[in-house]
């Protein structure tokens, strides 16, 4: 199959987005498809034309590390396009969506996993990995997420909402401590627990900074797990142990910044309960094809999701691989699986 992998855009997950593509296209040249890498972005026309795309011999890793080169460049060029009225889509980009029997999502973050772009391939009529576009904007935000799963009966940490200009959130509303984090970033990126009313005052203010709308959260004390989810069907759970006991960003794309245990070393009674809520926290948020969903569970062996991710990191460090393996499915076997299973998906909404 000819299979455009779309990469790197615009999100603060940028890079992560950019190893996530360049090891799965590996994957797919090795299972004889015809895949190449291009930035949804900056786009490309070294290829010639959209057929010479699929034929291309490049060096994947090269071209992820010059791609990296570029994320500087953002937003200067972000700015760029909306003076003169530019476009998201690099150039060639629709091109090669559109010569394409699948476009494999190789995106995290804004503008690749909320919904925007699955609307779009929708539209055009074009097979995709993952989600679709209503279901990836439910998940993308945190915030629409939790209004979603709640009332479903899905366990999950309380908190409130922050929308920036509002007041913020005081003691009696949240005790300390607490977890602040933007209502639609990734990757952990402007995540903070906050011990004292500065602490939180700060870890606020930071999070604006990213983003319009921020979560102030119950702080859960406990262990960090997740469950792949693929076709309604839970994988093993596995359990994230962080060096330092903080899962950020650094921790979660440094091979030696946390262990992780998968099979999870905790009784199948827990394991099973984690699954359930995994799936069930897929099937309220609309998810028909594959996600993670990361939860905790607090010295009590009470359960909390706390979010879904719709199109989870495929890296070397990444956790949906391992709980591939821990199944006896190789890297290769898991993509094709993603794709398969897309695919049937996508053939069902075809209009």
């Amino acid at each position: 199959m000819k299979v455009t992998v779309l990469a790197g855009g615009t999100s603060t997950e940028r890079d992560v987005s950019l190893v996530t593509s360049v090891k799965v296209c590996t994957a797919l040249r090795k299972l004889g498809h015809k895949a190449n890498v291009i930035d949804v972005f900056f786009g490309s026309d070294s290829f010639g034309s959209a057929e010479g795309f699929f034929e291309e011999k490049n060096d994947l890793e090269k071209l992820g590390d010059d791609l990296k080169q570029k994320t500087p460049l953002v937003k200067d060029e972000i700015k760029k396009r909306k003076e003169e009225g530019g476009v998201f889509f690099g150039p060639g980009v629709l091109d090669v969506i559109m010569a394409a029997d699948i476009v494999f999502m190789g995106l995290h973050g804004e503008n690749g996993e909320n919904g925007k772009l699955q609307a779009v391939l929708d539209l055009f009529g074009k097979k995709y990995t993952g989600p679709g576009s209503l279901s990836s904007a439910i998940c993308m935000d945190k915030d629409i997420t939790k209004k979603i799963l709640v009332p479903e009966g899905i366990p999950r940490p309380k908190g409130v909402t922050l929308i920036r200009g509002e007041s913020t959130v005081s003691d009696e509303e949240l005790p300390l401590p607490c977890v602040v984090k933007p209502a639609c970033g990734g990757s952990s990126v402007g995540v903070t627990i906050a011990k004292t009313p500065e602490e939180r005052e700060a870890a606020v203010r930071e999070a604006f900074r990213l983003e319009e709308k921020v979560l102030v959260e119950e702080f859960i004390s406990g262990r960090e797990f997740s469950v792949g989810v693929c076709d309604g069907e839970a994988m093993p759970v596995i359990e994230i142990i962080p060096d330092g006991g903080v899962y950020d960003y650094e921790h979660k794309y440094d091979p030696e910044g946390a262990k992780e245990i998968c099979p999870a070393e905790i009784p199948e009674e827990v394991s099973r309960r984690m699954q359930y809520w995994a799936e069930q926290a897929c099937a309220a948020a609309g998810i028909d094809t594959y996600s993670r969903v990361d939860e905790l569970m607090n010295e009590k062996g009470e359960i909390y999701c706390l979010e879904i991710n719709t199109l989870p990191g495929m890296t070397p460090t990444s956790l949906l691989p391992q709980e591939a393996a821990a199944m006896g499915m190789s890297y290769e076997d898991l993509v094709q699986k993603l794709m398969d299973v897309s695919l049937e998906r996508r053939e069902e909404d075809a209009f």
